[in-house]
């Protein structure tokens, strides 16, 4: 049975927090949160580590939230998506009709890499729809660029507010739609210097040796590993599904390996890609979710001449 501001509806019931004070996030998250544990149903909140502290200070010790660990969740959205799917699962297999989750994106997710965390807010409405879920992602103002929450009102169909109000979000715009558009994506100051490689249609194998090949040890082991599988499934990708000529470039900085894949087609056509695993049938879905979970940040670009993906090792989150 549904509670609260979700009783009766079906799916996931996606709210929006933006709050302007400490005591309105308290004002809406303390009514979620303790009403979930009356209800007795999973409550659950993800925040970061000050965010964290002050609801854990205002709730009662011995109530049955659970606080995730320093928003781990929300490391990669290709890895937040599987893995509230999987904890999702569990609480309904446990039994659970109804779960509770508060959470809130890093801040440093509201900078360079905000467009794949638009994208996740977007993409969620579909993929936790097969569960009852009633969650609240929640927005400071304070600190949120209004471009920022622009995207926040598309891509939550509800709002929640420090007054008790549950109401539709004026501008929300369904999945397929809002995926499907172009948006503008900040360059990375890197591009503008030359690339250390540029290969015209290279196998996937010289793509992974031109990783390595070129990696000055500014990132660590796994992430070069990370990179090399993420190259070689972009390569194979634009090799297969693309159009020639495939181009492969690549930069290197103090903190980050940049690459970019360009290809002369229009990019994959399923608005999920990256997000959500296609089904394995030679469409590229697959390994592009695979790049999604491999890499600190991926973007899509569109021209009218070429398709671009951009993938970035190491610290994504550059200076403009």
């Amino acid at each position: 049975m549904r509670t609260g501001a979700a009783a009766g509806h079906e799916g996931y019931y996606h709210e929006a927090v933006p709050y302007h004070s400490d005591e309105e996030l308290l004002a809406v998250a303390l009514p979620f949160l303790l009403g979930g544990v009356a209800a007795g149903e999973p409550t659950v909140v993800s925040f970061g580590e000050r965010t964290a502290a002050l609801v854990r200070a205002a709730v009662p010790a011995d109530s049955a939230v659970t606080f995730l660990p320093g928003g781990d969740l929300y490391a990669r959205p290709a890895v937040a998506i599987r893995s509230y799917q999987r904890m999702l699962a569990g609480y309904v297999a446990e039994g659970a009709q109804q779960i509770r989750i508060i959470g809130e994106v890093p801040r440093a997710a509201l900078g360079a890499t905000w467009d794949w965390w638009a994208r996740y807010e977007s993409a969620v409405n579909h993929a936790y729809d097969s569960f009852p879920l009633w969650s609240m992602c929640a927005y400071d103002t304070r600190i949120t660029p209004a471009p920022v929450l622009a995207d926040v009102l598309r891509t939550h169909p509800r709002v929640a507010t420090a007054d008790g109000e549950h109401r539709p979000s004026e501008t929300y715009t369904e999945p397929k739609v809002y995926l499907s558009e172009d948006r503008a994506l900040l360059p990375d100051p890197l591009q503008s210097t030359t690339p250390l490689v540029e290969l015209v249609d290279p196998s996937p194998t010289q793509a992974r040796h031109a990783v390595y090949g070129t990696d000055p040890g500014t990132l660590r082991a796994d992430e070069i590993e990370d990179l090399v599988v993420a190259v070689s499934e972009t390569v194979t990708n634009a090799l297969r599904h693309g159009r020639p000529p495939v181009r492969f470039r690549l930069w290197s900085g103090t903190d980050r390996i940049i690459v970019a894949v360009s290809d002369g087609g229009g990019g994959p056509e399923d608005p999920f890609a990256g997000l959500l695993p296609a089904a394995a049938d030679g469409a590229g879905g697959l390994g592009l979710w695979i790049t999604f979970q491999s890499c600190n940040h991926v973007t899509f670009n569109r021209a009218p001449s070429a398709f671009t993906l951009r993938l970035t090792a190491g610290n994504p989150h550059f200076s403009r």
